[in-house]
């Protein structure tokens, strides 16, 4: 059987085909690690007046507090003009600020420059999106996250490809006749979370974009379905924590400082040393985990223990002592990094069995497949209901 090179393999951009820039906020403040800055920078914002609150703001070409924005999508925020905002902070809802960062944002669309309102729109417990990743030559890491929650433009990430054109699981964002044409060759009808494992599971930098080698071994597959599922677990971290062969679980082993500044690792103790805190184990691979280039844990803690731009914005607002909730977060970060980076062995065993898949990109142009419909490209118009526009006037989608 013939093997699949870069060339032949499908693009993912062909597969998964409607795909949106992540959301650009354009100032930093309205996302924290913690709700409760979030809260507090809020009270301080709408407790200034005139230039004041207009400074700490941060306006832009896109945003001033005298700007008049519709609501997002999915949110219940206010529409006037936050120039004469008195009302108390929106409810913070948890999204993707970097690879595996979760934390808090401002659903306000008031504080956003670019909120890409069809994301929203999609945005629900039934949705995952596929983050594809800026590709660093000679870097290892993966090339697609997937996230439960809506990612945000942070610097290294590009496009956002939603599993689901419509909110509710409905309509997949799969090139019309991808599961029609898989199932025949696999001989059953794949459900549209496999494409997306297998996908996550194979997927690979390539010359024109990601490229998603397909097969048409109904075993392989399965394999690979298999994998992928679990890495898609993983990496949406929103069911059963996940836990450490063997009994193997990190623990603070020494007290974690009230604000630590320095994250050093001892290879040989297997330990994360947060200034005089102490956490192991932690495997060496959780460690030298990279997306992109740059070392997850390390910039998970820079986020959390960077000096704020300045005093007296918004940004310097944030928690005086390290809150017992990151502890939590990141001993969950080291495990599911630790469990990614075990499944790389049998990554490196699926591509070399998928390099010998028969779905080639020709094959997909021969039964219709490709190419991709522009109106697969487009969002779905999805809403029959009202959404409320600036000022609060009604709009009908």
């Amino acid at each position: 059987m013939p093997s699949v090179t870069h060339d032949d393999a499908p693009l993912l951009a062909d597969l998964l085909p409607w795909s949106v820039a992540p959301p650009r906020l354009g100032r930093g403040w309205p996302t924290a690690p913690d709700a409760a800055s979030l809260r507090a920078r809020w009270d301080a914002l709408v407790k200034a007046e005139g230039p004041d609150r207009e400074a700490l703001f941060g306006p832009t070409r896109s945003r001033t507090t005298q700007s008049a924005v519709a609501q997002l999508p999915g949110q219940s925020t206010g529409t006037g003009r936050l120039a004469r905002e008195p009302g108390s902070c929106p409810e913070p809802v948890r999204v993707l600020r970097g690879p595996f960062d979760e934390r808090w944002l401002i659903p306000d669309h008031r504080l956003i420059d670019s909120a890409r309102p069809e994301l929203w729109r999609v945005a629900d417990e039934r949705q995952v999106f596929a983050v594809e990743q800026t590709r660093v030559p000679d870097t290892p890491g993966p090339v697609l996250l997937a996230a439960s929650v809506l990612p945000l433009s942070a610097g290294r990430g590009g496009r956002v490809r939603p599993l689901y054109r419509r909110p509710g699981g409905h309509e997949p964002n799969l090139t019309p006749g991808l599961l029609d044409h898989l199932g025949n060759r696999l001989g059953h009808s794949p459900d549209p979370v496999d494409v997306l494992a297998w996908t996550v599971a194979v997927a690979r930098a390539g010359r024109e974009g990601c490229t998603v080698p397909l097969t048409a071994d109904p075993d392989v597959w399965a394999h690979g379905v298999e994998l992928g599922r679990r890495m898609l677990w993983l990496m949406r971290r929103d069911g059963e924590r996940p836990k450490l062969p063997g009994g193997r679980r990190p623990y603070v082993r020494s007290p974690l400082p009230a604000r630590p500044l320095d994250l050093r690792y001892d290879r040989d103790e297997e330990a994360l040393r947060l200034d005089d805190g102490r956490v192991s184990p932690v495997p060496p691979e959780a460690w030298d985990f990279e997306v992109g280039g740059v070392r997850v844990l390390e910039e998970w803690f820079a986020a959390r223990t960077g000096p704020p731009p300045g005093p007296g914005t918004l940004e310097a607002i944030r928690p005086a002592t390290w809150p017992q909730a990151w502890t939590s977060e990141l001993l969950e970060l080291v495990t599911v990094l630790a469990l990614l980076a075990e499944l790389r062995p049998q990554q490196a065993e699926l591509a070399e069995s998928a390099a010998k898949a028969t779905i080639t990109r020709a094959e997909l142009r021969t039964a219709a497949v490709l190419p991709v419909p522009d109106a697969a490209r487009r969002p779905a118009s999805v809403l029959d209901h009202h959404e409320e526009g600036p000022e609060g006037q009604f709009a009908l989608l």
